[in-house]
């Protein structure tokens, strides 16, 4: 278990591929470098979450997001999504990429208050 964490807020899509990527890269490199790292969709970010949506994001310069989100979950990384957010855009449990979970402000919190440092994208 690594000894610090890291919260990375996703609020972005595809309307803005290079803040939709960037929480990714480094929640890659966070894990990479034994810092445990935890992405939290909210807003429009919870797009991501949606099965086949991330394929069709790429920011020049950087991996597919695709690759990077599939890399971060390889490595045991969390995705979680905004429960109020899917919501408003009428999007189900079973329209999310598997290891999405869906969640609450309560958990937001506790995650954010948990970790050494957050960034927000």
């Amino acid at each position: 278990m690594a000894s610090k964490k890291m919260v990375l807020v996703g609020t972005h899509a595809g309307e803005d591929p290079d803040r939709a990527t960037i929480p990714f890269v480094m929640a890659n490199a966070a894990l990479a470098s034994e810092t445990d790292a935890v992405v939290i969709l909210q807003s429009v970010g919870v797009m991501l979450a949606v099965k086949d949506q991330a394929r069709f994001i790429h920011a020049e310069g950087f991996p597919p997001l695709q690759d990077l989100m599939n890399s971060y979950m390889g490595m045991g990384g969390k995705i979680l999504v905004c429960a109020p957010c899917l919501k408003a855009r009428n999007i189900t449990e079973a329209d999310l990429i598997p290891g999405a979970k869906i969640i609450a402000a309560a958990t937001v919190i506790a995650e954010s208050t948990s970790a050494d440092s957050a960034l927000v994208y």
